[in-house]
């Protein structure tokens, strides 16, 4: 039996397993690849927020990185929360031992509750150093504004943020606008020069919380696998939907999609 491909999650640790690398993992089961992963923090959280982060030492996250890639065959990388600079400089001397394979960068700056992710520093490394290191970046409205300091609220706004992007280094962008109104959601993709509009009906839950970090990991397997830029996006939005749809009511606040909804449970 041949083994699966192999995608590596580097990012924070939610005890809650709805965002960071536990739900990374789920993620890269449901597309049948094998998950490894790298965590770059400690938070103290739950569906109601995050309480805590502590970043971990940057020589630990370069080591965790180096040992895996000489040791797998990764075939992609999906870059989640970094939590500082040191963190973030540790991932970019790690993806370089990674060799040439599609690298999905999110630059999580700041949690839904509000709770910031990544200092001040850190923005600096993602923006002068991760951007050319991904063959994606996948920010949402807020965090398309804070790396381009533009304002970013509607589909026109949204084109010109991908633009300035792939000034600063990116070579391709998906700005996700779920946050915009209306029944569909739209995200925006720019590949090689050209714009492709990614729509679907809004499914209307609480279940929305990693949503972010579940795209960005469904997109580094839908790479992984060999799927072109266009056709991988559209396959983890589509992912994305079906696991919220498909959700079940866990804990206070938003809770975690079913990101293995394609699964049949056991029965007892």
């Amino acid at each position: 039996m041949s083994a699966p491909p192999v995608v590596l999650s580097i990012s924070g640790f939610d005890p809650s397993s709805g965002a960071g690398v536990t739900a990374d993992l789920k993620t890269i089961a449901a597309h049948g690849c094998y998950g490894v992963g790298c965590i770059t923090a400690l938070t103290v959280q739950s569906t109601a927020g995050v309480r805590r982060t502590v970043p971990l030492d940057g020589e630990l996250i370069r080591q965790t990185i180096d040992e895996l890639a000489d040791d797998l065959a990764l075939a992609g990388v999906r870059v989640g929360m970094l939590g500082n600079g040191d963190a973030a400089q540790a991932v970019c001397d790690g993806l370089r031992r990674c060799g040439a394979i599609p690298v999905v960068l999110d630059p999580i700056l700041m949690s839904s509750s509000g709770a910031a992710l990544l200092d001040t520093e850190g923005v600096k490394v993602l923006r002068d150093s991760l951007l050319a290191q991904a063959t994606v970046v996948t920010p949402n409205l807020d965090e398309a504004e804070a790396l381009t300091g533009l304002t970013v609220r509607d589909l026109t706004q949204m084109r010109r943020a991908a633009e300035e992007l792939r000034r600063l280094g990116a070579r391709a962008v998906v700005i996700k606008g779920g946050h915009l109104p209306g029944d569909e959601t739209v995200d925006l993709l720019l590949a090689e020069g050209s714009f492709h509009e990614l729509r679907g009906k809004r499914v209307e839950s609480q279940a929305t919380h990693g949503t972010g970090c579940a795209f960005a990991t469904a997109l580094a397997c839908n790479l992984a696998i060999g799927k072109a830029l266009p056709e991988a996006a559209a396959n983890a939005k589509r992912y994305v939907r079906e696991a919220i749809a498909h959700a079940y009511p866990l804990g206070r606040g938003r809770g975690p999609m079913n990101h293995l909804f394609g699964l049949t449970p056991s029965k007892r």
